[in-house]
């Protein structure tokens, strides 16, 4: 009996003693001090064994548009969302659990030569997204806080890397809301230069006397900081669980995807690719489940009149995640400022759908055209994923990163080469 009481009061003490550690540790990285970590604290991940074999064989299935190829960038465990460094040195992987990665092609052949984990002398909770500033900082934000590390590229190489909180942990959202669902966050610097997240709600369907709490918080929503933390304020609402942006490169716009409702059925809602054209828009989540597609939970409640329907309606239940407007040269010129989308497919389809990159290309007067597949071919014919694209980023070549988070893989998408 004493045996079963000491055991859990045992993995108390032990995880208290963890997490205080880690403190600890951000205390004296923030004031430059050495942690004692060493280099063998490093994990680093193989790139050139049976498995990564494996991944190159599995993209011959994947079909893409004449002229294009893909092939293995990186194998890296768990990657979502990342970001590639200023300097074009290196690019860092977010993860939906305790790591964030760093992945570096050393000799520039378009494929990575070392992933290893970035900052082993810190502890991170779901750190899934990753963005730079145009000086070098590098903001990673986690479940409930916001870290950012001044001169990431060039630190890396180290155990102890400068870095500082620029929302504590515990103060992004409300303790009490902190879930296991929709709890990755994605991040990006505006034109504006400040920092925007995107924060979804971890409801299918909130609870009425959730919203107030909602609407003040910015949970289910797009919050905006300056990159210090300060002026914090909730620049779009009315999303159920937004997992990609990205700022249009000439109008400054922001476009933004959002996950929709489940249990409504294999074909309704659709998905939603939605274009914030200013700052206090609300996309009509939750009276609307996807599109104008009313939730029963909702159905005698009155939406706000301006609600912004989507721009693009897409599969339903396939799961738009990573977005990115193409800015290269290397592709043809009808991707330039287009935008590309990932899609990590369905989990409760009973067909299921996605596992796919889109493309959708504007018009002249900044709306979208039509939706097209760019890269398809993780979901067999038989239903079975063999990869999961989650998210999208842009070398510095012009060539186009997907991440799978399935896989532990990240491809390199090119053209030309």
């Amino acid at each position: 009996m004493e045996d079963r009481l000491l055991a859990p009061t045992a993995a108390l003490i032990f995880a208290f003693a963890g997490t205080a550690h880690a403190q600890d540790n951000m205390q004296k990285l923030e004031n430059m001090q050495s942690t004692g970590t060493g280099s063998d604290a490093f994990q680093f991940v193989p790139q050139d064994d049976e498995y990564a074999a494996q991944l190159r064989k599995n993209l011959e299935k994947i079909e893409l548009p004449e002229g294009f190829k893909i092939n293995l960038y990186a194998v890296v465990p768990d990657a979502r969302h990342m970001a590639v460094g200023p300097q074009g040195i290196v690019t860092f992987v977010g993860t939906r659990k305790d790591a964030v990665w760093a992945v570096t092609d050393r000799n520039k052949d378009g494929t990575a030569d070392e992933v290893k984990r970035f900052a082993p002398s810190l502890e991170f909770t779901i750190p899934n997204g990753v963005c730079f500033s145009k000086d070098g900082f590098l903001y990673i934000a986690e479940r409930n806080r916001v870290r950012s590390f001044p001169a990431a590229e060039f630190f890396y190489e180290s155990p102890d890397v400068a870095a500082g909180d620029v929302v504590k942990e515990g103060e992004l959202i409300p303790g009490g809301d902190e879930s296991f669902n929709h709890t990755a966050r994605v991040c990006a610097i505006g034109p504006d230069n400040k920092l925007y997240i995107q924060i979804g709600q971890p409801f299918n369907v909130p609870p009425p006397e959730k919203q107030e709490e909602y609407k003040k918080t910015g949970i289910g929503g797009i919050i905006r900081m300056d990159q210090n933390g300060a002026n914090r304020e909730i620049y779009a609402d009315g999303l159920r669980n937004p997992l990609g942006l990205d700022f249009h490169p000439e109008t400054g716009e922001l476009w933004t995807n959002d996950n929709q409702v489940d249990g409504m059925g294999d074909d309704t809602p659709p998905g939603e690719l939605n274009r914030i054209t200013e700052m206090g828009q609300n996309f009509g989540f939750p009276w609307y489940g996807g599109g104008d597609v009313r939730t029963e939970e909702y159905k005698n409640s009155e939406p706000p009149a301006d609600a912004v329907m989507p721009v693009v309606e897409t599969t339903a239940h396939a799961a738009d995640l990573g977005l990115i407007f193409y800015t290269g040269n290397k592709f043809p010129a009808r991707y330039k400022n287009g935008v590309f989308t990932a899609q990590h497919g369905s989990w409760n389809r009973t067909v299921p759908a996605g596992a796919r990159v889109l493309f959708t290309p504007l018009n002249e007067d900044g709306t979208a055209g039509e939706q097209e597949e760019f890269a398809a071919g993780w979901l067999t014919p038989d239903g079975e994923y063999i990869g999961r694209p989650v998210a999208l980023a842009q070398l510095r070549d012009g060539s186009l990163l997907v991440s799978d988070d399935f896989a532990g893989a990240i491809y390199r998408i090119s053209y030309g080469d």
